[in-house]
C-alpha cells in the first residue's frame, strides 16, 4: 500500500514540475517576443489564465476596453446556424479585453446556445500578422480564454466549450493596412457538432 501511494505521489509531483516547465517556458517565449517588438508583455501568473481582460505588449491605439465588434457590426458577417447571431468579436491591438459590443455579441451567442443545449462550441483565437509567431500563438490563446471564460461566468457549462489558438495563422483578410489587420483580430464560435452543425 505505501509503495502504491508513494508511486501516485511521484505521479502528482511530475505532472506539477510538467505544468510548471511548460508555464516558464510559455513566460520565456511571450518575454522573447516583447523584445522584439520593442514592448512590454503582462504574462498571466496562473498558466490557465482565467481572465476575460488584459493586455499583451500594452495598446498602442489607446483603446482600452473599446475594441470592435457587435451584434450586426460592420465585421459580422457569418452567423450561427439558423440564426442572425454573429460568430465573431474583434479586439482591438494586442488586446485581450472584451469590449462592451463584444461582450453584446457574446451575450446573443449565450442565448442562442441555451436555446441549443446540445452543441458543443470551439472557440477559435486570431491575431493579425503584426508581431512574432509566438506572440499572435499566445494573444490568439488569451483571446478565445477571454471569451470562453465570460461564457462560463454567465452560466454555460464548461465542458461545451474547447479552445484553440491560430494566432495569426488564418487571416480572414489580408493586406498591409488597418482595414485587414482588425478584422483577423478576433475570436470565432464555431459549432462543432449537436444542433446546427
Amino acid at each position: 500500500m505505501t509503495m502504491v501511494h508513494s508511486t501516485v505521489n511521484s505521479a502528482a509531483g511530475s505532472a506539477v514540475k510538467t505544468a510548471r516547465n511548460a508555464a516558464l517556458l510559455l513566460t520565456l517565449a511571450l518575454a522573447a517576443a516583447a523584445c522584439s517588438r520593442g514592448g512590454n508583455v503582462a504574462v498571466p501568473t496562473d498558466p490557465g489564465f482565467s481572465g476575460t481582460s488584459g493586455t499583451l505588449g500594452g495598446d498602442p491605439l489607446g483603446g482600452g476596453a473599446g475594441g470592435l465588434g457587435g451584434v450586426g457590426g460592420p465585421m459580422a458577417t457569418t452567423y450561427l446556424p439558423g440564426s442572425q447571431v454573429a460568430d465573431r468579436v474583434f479586439f482591438t491591438v494586442d488586446q485581450v479585453t472584451l469590449s462592451p459590443q463584444a461582450i453584446g455579441t457574446l451575450n446573443a451567442q449565450i442565448g442562442w446556445l441555451r436555446a441549443n443545449p446540445s452543441a458543443p462550441i470551439l472557440i477559435e483565437g486570431h491575431a493579425d500578422e503584426r508581431g512574432t509567431s509566438e506572440y499572435n500563438m499566445a494573444l490568439g490563446s488569451a483571446r478565445a480564454s477571454a471569451v470562453r471564460n465570460y461564457m462560463v461566468s454567465q452560466g454555460i457549462p464548461d465542458t461545451r466549450l474547447s479552445i484553440i489558438t491560430y494566432g495569426r495563422e488564418r487571416p480572414v483578410a489580408t493586406c498591409p493596412d488597418e482595414s485587414c489587420w482588425s478584422q483577423n483580430r478576433r475570436a470565432v464560435t464555431v459549432v462543432t457538432g449537436g444542433t446546427g452543425a
